[in-house]
């Protein structure tokens, strides 16, 4: 039963996602009549993926109700309440992180636009103008710049000023580009291959540092999951942890000293391998 139920909303959902299109075309060629009823965009995966996207650290709070009623206890759920708002900056900060990479290869991908651009016969401004709207590098500055390219602004100071935003540090040495291009004549297009390739080479670094350190990441989850292997294997023996560790005195004094003991390994795994990204 649960598998036609499961198989009834896959088809549902499917049949969903080609009927807009095909009414957004029909729509679009002028054929969009009345006969089309209107998509129930509410449920789609679409409108609701990215809420439970950013909300995983709600998952912590479901596995603490789960261990608080298998261990008839509320201890659980104060460690799930504390564990939410760790986990949700943890997930932050991994956003973070990936939205300022994706931010220097747009950087990389402007620069090497604007230099194909200038090659091709365009003036700078214009080169940048293309560029710009096409990769979308220059983030919330992006408006203020292309002013400053289109009226004869300052373009090397709205620049800088784009360039103090997460990850798009590289638009700084665009800037002292177009400035040694403006005050001494220099090619603007050669010295943005060369700093193209110079912050391909550092991305590359990176990411050759990040793959060498994918062990040591690896090694720093295994900790975080001795704990519940040692309950896993209490239940094999044929023991209850759980009670012992949620309704006896001794086992509040081993999950206090377990948990600070766990929390200092991982801090301290943690700070050596982003010492070693550091580097």
């Amino acid at each position: 039963m649960y598998a036609a139920v499961c198989a009834g909303a896959a088809a549902w959902l499917l049949w969903n996602r080609e009927r807009g299109p095909r009414r957004a075309r029909l729509l679009f060629a002028g054929g969009g009549g009345g006969g089309e009823a209107r998509m129930p965009a509410l449920w789609t995966w679409r409108r609701w993926g990215p809420v439970v996207w950013v909300r995983r650290e709600w998952l912590c709070l479901v596995a603490a109700v789960v261990l608080a009623v298998l261990g008839e206890s509320v201890l659980p759920l104060a460690a799930g309440a504390v564990a939410v708002p760790l986990v949700r900056r943890r997930l932050r900060a991994r956003g973070h992180a990936r939205e300022r990479a994706r931010r220097a290869d747009m950087v990389i991908a402007l620069c090497g636009a604007v230099a194909g651009e200038l090659r091709a016969g365009w003036q700078p401004a214009q080169a940048l103008l293309w560029a710009a709207r096409s990769t979308g590098a220059l983030g919330r500055e992006e408006a203020a710049v292309l002013a400053a390219a289109r009226f004869g602004g300052d373009v090397p100071q709205a620049l800088r000023r784009a360039a103090r935003e997460d990850g798009a540090d590289g638009l700084a040495g665009v800037a002292a580009c177009w400035q040694v291009a403006v005050d001494g004549g220099a090619g603007l297009a050669a010295g943005l291959d060369r700093l193209q390739a110079a912050l391909r080479e550092r991305r590359d670094q990176q990411e050759r540092l990040r793959a060498q350190l994918a062990g040591a990441w690896s090694t720093v989850g295994l900790l975080a999951l001795l704990p519940v292997v040692g309950l896993a294997m209490g239940w094999a023996l044929g023991a209850d942890p759980l009670r012992v560790l949620l309704h006896t005195p001794a086992g509040w004094g081993c999950l206090v000293v377990g948990g600070l003991l766990e929390a200092m390994g991982l801090w301290w795994a943690g700070r050596v391998v982003r010492a070693g990204e550091a580097l």
